[in-house]
């Protein structure tokens, strides 16, 4: 099948990038983005994008108005295409059967029943959001209830972008998996997909393999990496009571190559849309299929996570004597990782949250997450300004909160800043990222993660 036509349902994180890059590789293919929210749509159309990614806005500017379009969603738009991306939010469940731990579906089955109402001829729908194993089965019957003929072949194509080198992992992939039906009509459309992605990326890092293997493989691979965080962070704890240092240790693991160094630098916990929410469907698909053990296994990862961000916050309050009522405290960061603009689930949301309960005077600084960070925490009792400049926002500071680890941050001057805050200053630093023996000289008094803290008094 030759594909002339993409129409992705959702402009998110995952389906604007991913369809900017497609569009900008395959030039004589016309790429549509559809979305509901029609401010976002504008913001995609604009110089200011909703998605912050280096390397995205340059992409878009060479694509956007040739063969990339950005359009509130028209679900007559999807008649005429050859392959539909679905890119939809699939957010933890809220409410009823799975609070907690099952993945909301509503916006995935919504979008299945529009293709099957708009679609003229039918069409690849490609399952692009991260989806409990099975779900494209569900589609597929959704897709040939009209029973008139029209033929809907459903893949698996999860995506594996890490935020902040999306573009990276578009253009220079580790591999792209396709996941199909076993069925010539499904080994078709795989084929027809797997064509585009060939014209840039190395034919032997395309896998073809089995529908259901392709949509668990994201959540076990989200699960693995997560694992390795909650892992170096379940250690730093150890080390802070016995006086190993972290970064050593990781250093050391780092070195085995059955191991590798990616992953294992302990911080204030992991964040972002993708690993809590995919490690609780999976404990919900290991319970529904009564392995018990392992669900409890793949929960303790969370709880893990959840465990290092409450401990950040009772060091905060032991080393500023049991009270940081009234202290001005200066955040440093509160995307959940650098080089993006993604609050989801950031360890800054419990962190601030917890320290706002203890009536702290909280300034917020990141480079490039404060609008969604105001969204965040809009509502919330307590005392919180913004301030994009970091030493203005350390200005009369008792302490500044190091919650991501931007680069920016480990290059200002810290003598400039220590002079300016409340003494004692105080250096609670959540991802390791400056050097806490010169800390430490100009004055501070320094508290890493999993490492000997350095105190003046």
């Amino acid at each position: 099948m030759n594909v002339t036509n993409i129409v992705c349902i959702g402009a998110g994180y995952v389906g604007g990038p991913t369809m900017a890059v497609i569009a900008d590789r395959c030039p004589e293919v016309n790429v549509t983005v559809l979305d509901v929210d029609p401010q976002r749509i504008a913001r995609w159309n604009s110089g200011s994008l909703p998605v912050f990614e280096p390397g995205l806005i340059e992409v878009v500017a060479r694509t956007r108005g040739r063969n990339l379009s950005f359009q509130v969603m028209a679900p007559e738009r999807l008649a005429e295409a050859d392959l539909v991306f679905v890119c939809v939010n699939t957010p933890t469940k809220d409410y009823g059967e799975g609070a907690g731990l099952a993945s909301d579906l509503q916006h995935w089955e919504r979008s299945a029943r529009m293709i099957l109402a708009s679609s003229k001829r039918g069409a690849i729908v490609v399952e692009k959001s991260t989806v409990p194993v099975r779900t494209a089965e569900a589609m597929s019957r959704i897709l040939r209830g009209s029973g008139d003929g029209r033929q809907f072949a459903v893949l698996s194509n999860p995506e594996f972008l890490a935020e902040g080198t999306a573009i990276a992992d578009l253009e220079r992939p580790d591999r792209v998996l396709i996941g199909c039906e076993p069925s010539a009509e499904g080994r078709a459309a795989a084929e027809a997909l797997a064509a585009l992605y060939r014209r840039w990326v190395p034919r032997e890092r395309v896998l073809l393999t089995n529908v259901w293997s392709s949509e668990l493989a994201k959540l076990a691979a989200n699960a693995m990496l997560a694992q390795r965080v909650s892992s170096i962070n379940a250690l730093s704890a150890l080390c802070e009571k016995t006086e190993a240092d972290v970064t050593e240790l990781s250093r050391a693991i780092g070195m085995d190559s059955r191991v590798g160094a990616r992953f294992l630098e302990a911080g204030v916990g992991f964040g972002g849309s993708c690993f809590r929410k995919d490690i609780l469907s999976l404990v919900y698909i290991c319970g529904q299929y009564g392995l018990d053990e392992p669900a409890a296994y793949w929960q303790a990862v969370v709880e893990i996570n959840d465990f290092q961000m409450g401990r950040f916050v009772r060091n905060v309050l032991d080393a500023m004597f049991n009270t940081v009522a009234g202290k001005r405290l200066a955040v440093f960061g509160f995307a959940f990782k650098p080089d993006s603009n993604d609050t989801r689930d950031s360890p800054a949301i419990h962190i601030c949250t917890r320290l706002l309960a203890e009536r702290a005077h909280l300034v917020i600084s990141d480079p490039q997450a404060l609008d969604n960070a105001r969204a965040t925490l809009q509502g919330l009792a307590g005392t919180v300004a913004y301030e994009p400049d970091p030493y203005a926002a350390a200005q009369g500071a008792h302490a500044i909160l190091l919650l991501t680890k931007w680069r920016e941050y480990a290059g200002l001057d810290y003598r400039r800043i220590y002079a300016a805050m409340a003494k004692p200053a105080f250096f609670f630093d959540g991802r390791n990222a400056v050097n806490p023996d010169e800390l430490h000289r100009i004055g501070f008094n320094v508290v890493p993660v999993g490492r000997r803290p350095m105190f003046h008094f």
